[in-house]
């Protein structure tokens, strides 16, 4: 049985978190750099280009490693993150296409580890993740963000694995006509994957 904390032990915790500033502090405040993220979306909505603009935005605080287990590292991932705007002398963000579970257990073991994690997509990873692996992973590794990327089925993440994400995630962004709709235990908001096409998808309500 774990200790029961007073409000003031509560209040005394410290945690690490992201010195975010800007647009990316009104919507993200300033999160802990740990836990799990999820964002979902329907095909061609902006997951992976705004995934990829999320993980260069943190690469400027810690070291991020980018599983491209769907699209693998092709010529059109390879647009995608010039779209981006990453840079390619960034020393801080890596890239890899599917690697199994086991071995990202091996690489995040190691000393120089990454401390951000992107897998994309969790359908790849369904079989492996499904059940308590997510859960599993995220205790594993209680110091690492997990940053997983689903598709969409219904206006739900799609696929078992992607449901426990959900439940497991501190924040949830749903992307939409590239716009990316940021909730969970965060204050929120919306973020432009590209604002001349999102507006051409909404209108001139682009946070509608």
């Amino acid at each position: 049985m774990s200790r029961a904390l007073t409000a003031k032990n509560l209040f005394d915790k410290k945690y690490t978190t992201f010195p975010f500033t800007g647009i990316w502090l009104e919507v993200f405040g300033e999160p802990t750099t740990d836990g799990i993220w999820l964002i979902y979306g329907k095909e061609k909505n902006g997951k992976t280009w705004g995934t990829l603009l999320i993980a260069n935005y943190l690469s400027d605080f810690t070291k991020v490693l980018y599983i491209s287990a769907e699209e693998g590292t092709d010529k059109e991932f390879q647009d995608a993150c010039k779209r981006a705007y990453i840079d390619p002398k960034n020393k801080n963000i890596h890239f890899t296409e599917y690697e199994t579970v086991e071995d990202l257990y091996n690489r995040l073991n190691r000393r120089k580890a990454p401390k951000v994690v992107v897998l994309d997509n969790l359908t790849i990873y369904n079989e492996e993740l499904k059940a308590n692996g997510m859960k599993k992973l995220k205790q594993d590794f209680p110091n690492t963000l997990f940053i997983c990327v689903a598709h969409e089925e219904r206006n739900k993440p799609y696929t078992a694995a992607a449901n426990m994400a959900s439940k497991l995630a501190k924040v949830i962004i749903r992307a939409q006509g590239l716009i990316l709709i940021v909730g969970g235990r965060v204050p929120g908001g919306t973020l432009l994957v590209d604002e001349e096409k999102a507006i051409l998808y909404y209108g001139t309500d682009v946070k509608k």
